[in-house]
C-alpha cells in the first residue's frame, strides 16, 4: 500500500518536477536540484513526503527555480496534505531567500488581498513576517479601507502591519541571513 502525500493536478509530485526542470532550465541552474521526495518504506507500505519538503530545503540553499516555485504556492488557495505545515515553512524560508522586485510584488499582493478578503489561516503569520521584512509597498493605501476590522483575525494583522511594517519599509539592500 502507497500513501502518497503529494498534491494533485499542477502540484502533483511529476507536475512539480517538470515545473522545476522548466524553469531551472530558463534561469540555467547547474546542477539542478535533487527534488526526488523523501520515501520511507515499512513491511508493506510506502509512504512519499511532498516533494515541497525539498523545494524549501532548496529555498535556503538559494535555488532561484525553487524560490519562484515557494511564491506560486504561498499564492496557490488549494489545500494540500501537509498545507499549513508546508506554507509556514515556504514563507520562514522565504524571508531569508534574495527576492526580485517583481516577487516581492508577487508577495505583497498575495498577502495584503488575503488579509482583504478576511482569509487569515495560521500560516498567515509567517506570511505577514514575510512582508515585514519586504514592505507592503503600495498595496497597504490600496486595502487599508477595504478591511473588515470587525474580525479579531484582520484586526490582529492590521494592527501588525500599522505597528511594524507601515512606515518602516525596509531598504532594499540584501536580506539579512540571521533575520
Amino acid at each position: 500500500m502507497q500513501h502518497d502525500y503529494n498534491g494533485s493536478g499542477r502540484w502533483s509530485r511529476a507536475a512539480l518536477l517538470a515545473r522545476y526542470a522548466e524553469l531551472a532550465r530558463r534561469l540555467r541552474i547547474e546542477p539542478p536540484a535533487d527534488l526526488r521526495p523523501m520515501e520511507v518504506t515499512a513491511a508493506s507500505e510506502r509512504w512519499v513526503y511532498p516533494v515541497m519538503m525539498r523545494v524549501i530545503e532548496e529555498i535556503g540553499r538559494g535555488d532561484a527555480a525553487c524560490v519562484e516555485l515557494g511564491i506560486a504556492f504561498i499564492e496557490e488557495d488549494s489545500p494540500f496534505p501537509f498545507g499549513r505545515l508546508l506554507k509556514s515553512n515556504t514563507a520562514r524560508a522565504l524571508r531569508r531567500a534574495a527576492l526580485t522586485p517583481e516577487q516581492q510584488e508577487r508577495i505583497r499582493r498575495r498577502v495584503i488581498a488575503m488579509l482583504v478578503a478576511g482569509k487569515t489561516p495560521r500560516e498567515y503569520r509567517e506570511y505577514a513576517k514575510l512582508v515585514r521584512r519586504i514592505g507592503v509597498g503600495e498595496w497597504w493605501a490600496q486595502a487599508e479601507g477595504r478591511l473588515n476590522l470587525a474580525s479579531p483575525y484582520v484586526r490582529r494583522y492590521y494592527d501588525y502591519f500599522k505597528r511594524y511594517v507601515v512606515g518602516n519599509e525596509p531598504s532594499t539592500a540584501a536580506p539579512d541571513p540571521a533575520a
